[in-house]
């Protein structure tokens, strides 16, 4: 039996680099250099390059930039360790580049898991920057009591004394096997497409992620809801919550009554993919990319 092909992309991205608060930072561009950009963030592990299969099922031609957040695919590794003010403070910062001349426009803003919820804060704090706000598989953590402080403190310092490490895949295409057996949804072209995306050779010719260990580190600072909750009141753009009806993102913080707690004090839109599992870019990119031309879209 043949080998199956790579996907192939459809648009070409262009590659740009853009140091932000010390961190050398890639971007992945697509479409016209200006003009109001749709700029898409990625979650944890993933790289922006994956949002590939979304972009080539765009109808319609426009702007696209999605960086590696910090620490991922090519963007510099940061020193020390990963806060989410630190995601907040370098997309204040890539906006900025983003917007160039034009720094009053406010873009259309599409975050997935850990990017949704760095989009979710950003929008309440920065409601004047955001037209669209697009929250996939992102709204949040579980919340966090203050009693659980002492061992989840005592955990990061342990975590320090014995570095975390990221398992070393055996080849791309056995990656991309991993990669179809817990996501069923992704065809074996998208498989292996993520995999060259998310994987590098190493010094001794093996292969390993394009990612700091240290994001496995446990944060020492619990979630605090409050705070998000706080932020997302000010939140002023239409927004879109987008969910994959076969994701287990719902049991991370309280299942259907609590997303719907969440979602209607934000107000936001409510959308459900089918056939889709987290990775909703990755499982349904022509359902994900139909959903957000539309809502994008829509006048006013």
């Amino acid at each position: 039996m043949a080998e199956t092909a790579m996907y192939q992309p459809a648009r070409s991205a262009r590659a740009q680099w853009q140091r932000v608060r010390g961190v050398r930072y890639r971007l992945h561009c697509w479409g016209p250099a200006s003009g109001r950009a749709l700029v898409l963030l990625h979650g944890w592990m993933d790289t922006g390059l994956t949002w590939q299969f979304l972009v080539d099922a765009l109808a319609g031609e426009r702007r696209v930039v999605a960086p590696d957040w910090r620490g991922f695919g090519e963007s510099d590794w940061a020193p020390g360790d990963y806060y989410f003010p630190d995601y907040l403070g370098d997309l204040d910062a890539l906006l900025d580049a983003i917007a160039g001349d034009d720094a009053d426009a406010p873009v259309d803003l599409v975050g997935h898991s850990m990017g949704g919820n760095v989009a979710g804060l950003y929008a309440g704090v920065r409601p004047g920057r955001i037209r669209r706000l697009v929250l996939v598989e992102g709204f949040g953590a579980r919340a966090r009591a203050p009693e659980e402080a002492p061992e989840n403190y005592a955990r990061w310092l342990e975590q320090w004394r014995q570095p975390p490490s990221l398992r070393e895949p055996e080849s791309l295409a056995a990656f991309a096997d991993r990669l179809k057996l817990r996501h069923p949804h992704l065809t074996r072209e998208r498989a292996l497409f993520v995999a060259q995306c998310w994987l590098q050779r190493s010094a001794d010719g093996g292969w390993r992620l394009r990612a700091d260990p240290g994001h496995k580190r446990s944060n020492p600072v619990l979630y605090r809801l409050e705070e998000a909750e706080a932020c997302w009141r000010q939140i002023a753009a239409p927004t879109l919550w987008v969910v994959g009806r076969e994701s287990r993102t719902l049991s991370w913080f309280g299942g259907w009554e609590e997303l719907e707690r969440r979602r209607r004090l934000i107000g936001a839109q409510l959308e459900l993919i089918d056939s889709a599992g987290h990775m909703i870019h990755h499982d349904q990119p022509q359902a994900l990319a139909r959903s957000i031309e539309a809502f994008v879209n829509e006048p006013g």
